[in-house]
């Protein structure tokens, strides 16, 4: 399961998408995580859907590789569908003893579900196409203008850029550490779901350990490089606005407008449950 994980990796490729401005990507997965909020209706998940699976295309990152971050958290997603379709009044559809799914509850964990679905699936892919730097470069040069109030916009795109950096290796140590304790005998995956969690206790000792230590590491690697801070730093590769970038914030405007219209119903669509 740790393999799984792939939040935080970065797919190497040659796509327009990777191409784009880390300030367009960064923007637009803010944009698309408002506009899944705004979403009320099958049909407004369904543009969002195929709205995502063209930038997916375009991208040129494997579905399979996205796919493969959501088996982690698919107990997350089980859970969240179970208890919102017990939680509704409506119709009921089936009786389980004290417990019934009615077409209200039904409807509102499909929604529940559909919308984890599109923010896990979209907001990877800023991690997926955009390098470490440049994601620390796009934030910390939107983040610029919050300077002149006091707010160290150097130092905030920094910690995250190292934090989505020590994602994969966090990971990496961690299945190190579990083949080392397999190869001594222990067990991590007979039992229920309580007693496999129980047997990852012993991992967090070790595991704490090691990420203190990688921590030391870049701390003093960051001294004996002299690193002070944004005062004064230059870039080899600066950030430029193209003809693409101002592409990508067209067609986000027009998402944002075509989502908003379409869930304040102005678009003549009728529901899939009218048709």
């Amino acid at each position: 399961m740790i393999r799984d994980i792939t939040l935080g990796q970065y797919y190497d490729a040659d796509s327009v998408i990777h191409r784009l401005d880390p300030r367009v990507k960064i923007v637009a997965a803010f944009v698309y995580l408002v506009m899944i909020f705004f979403v009320r209706d099958f049909i407004g998940y369904l543009f969002v859907g195929a709205v995502l699976a063209a930038v997916i295309i375009a991208s040129g990152v494997p579905l399979r590789f996205i796919a493969r971050g959501m088996r982690p958290i698919m107990f997350i997603l089980l859970f969240t569908f179970l208890i919102n379709i017990f939680m509704y009044r409506g119709a009921v559809l089936v009786r389980l003893g004290p417990l019934s799914i009615t077409d209200n509850g039904l409807k509102q964990a499909v929604f529940i579900a559909l919308r984890l679905v599109l923010l896990i699936f979209g907001t990877s892919l800023l991690t997926y196409t955009t390098k470490p730097m440049a994601l620390t470069d796009g934030i910390e040069s939107l983040l610029r203008p919050l300077r002149r109030i006091g707010v160290p916009a150097h130092e905030i795109a920094m910690m995250m850029s190292i934090a989505l950096r020590f994602i994969p290796t966090l990971l990496e140590e961690t299945d190190k550490i579990m083949k080392a304790q397999q190869a001594r005998g222990a067990d991590f995956e007979s039992g229920n779901l309580f007693q496999r969690a129980k047997s990852l206790i012993p991992l967090l000792i070790p595991l704490f350990v090691n990420a203190f230590r990688i921590a030391m590491d870049l701390a003093m690697a960051m001294e004996a490089r002299c690193y002070r801070g944004g005062e004064g730093r230059t870039r080899l590769h600066p950030m430029k606005y193209r003809r693409s970038d101002a592409a990508a914030y067209v067609l986000l405007i027009l998402f944002a407008v075509l989502v908003i219209v379409q869930s304040r119903g102005l678009l003549p669509i009728p529901m899939l449950w009218e048709v």
